[in-house]
């Protein structure tokens, strides 16, 4: 089995556990994390052993989303590099060959938030957080939260969240149907580890079939949104507001936004 650097992954009773490993910038998404998430989740698909998978996050956080300091390299195009090295992932984790549980730990924001949402069944800490944050630096929301969020809470709920950055914590998204359950922080990941064994002894086949008739005609779209996302930020990106925005959250500090 592979080692990783910026992720976990072991495997135990035909249960995998994928957890994102940059604690220190709350797991945020970078390209060498999303190539080790890549080739983990291909291990998966190869791996018949493998039954279920979890995914989660390491120390305090499960996702803060993209980290903004990671950034596109000099003369590549923004749209296309995030679709070649994101979007793998995410179509990984929604096609996968195995039941995914998504165990959230702390504050899922951003495209963290996005990412969480790809998972099968989500299953939130008492202390875990949902903010999309994105018009905070100026941006709307991608790495496909605008199919993902709405689809899930409804058009209302998820404007509201996406325009407002008001975080959502756990009780009340499983309230609105955000994620499947709530429990304590001690009780996380047995209650993930619990519902991959009960997954895991299933028919795997059949539950791939399953998933794959609830999402039947839905790949194309969720695909062409998050191409759709990215190349709407590409725009944004050059506004004063979205400059604005994200000098002011690595400033850790309130935007001055002049709607423009």
């Amino acid at each position: 089995m592979s080692s990783f650097e910026f992720i976990g992954f072991e495997v135990e009773d035909g249960v995998a556990v994928l957890s994102l490993n940059r604690p220190d910038a709350l797991n945020s998404l970078t390209f060498e994390m999303m190539a080790e998430a890549r080739d983990a989740l291909q291990e998966v698909q190869i791996d018949r052993s493998i039954r279920a998978l979890i995914l989660t996050g390491q120390g305090k956080g499960f996702c803060a989303g993209q980290d903004l300091k990671n950034r596109i390299p000099t003369g590549m195009d923004v749209v296309d590099t995030l679709m070649e090295r994101y979007f793998p992932v995410f179509k990984a984790i929604r096609t996968c060959r195995v039941p995914v549980i998504v165990a959230v730990n702390g504050v899922a924001a951003g495209g963290g938030a996005s990412l969480a949402l790809t998972g099968d069944i989500i299953i939130a800490a008492k202390s875990a957080k949902f903010i999309q944050v994105f018009s905070r630096i100026g941006l709307c929301p991608d790495l496909g939260s605008t199919y993902l969020l709405s689809r899930a809470i409804g058009r209302a709920r998820a404007l509201e969240m996406m325009m407002t950055n008001e975080p959502v914590r756990a009780e009340r998204a499983a309230e609105i149907g955000m994620i499947n359950k709530c429990v304590e922080d001690e009780d996380l990941m047995a209650t993930a580890r619990a519902m991959a064994l009960k997954l895991a002894s299933g028919p795997t086949y059949a539950l791939e079939m399953t998933r794959k008739m609830v999402d039947d005609g839905e790949d194309e779209v969720f695909e062409t949104r998050f191409r759709r996302e990215l190349e709407t930020n590409r725009i944004l990106r050059d506004t004063r507001d979205s400059k604005e925005g994200v000098a002011a959250f690595l400033e850790k500090r309130s935007a001055n936004f002049a709607g423009e």
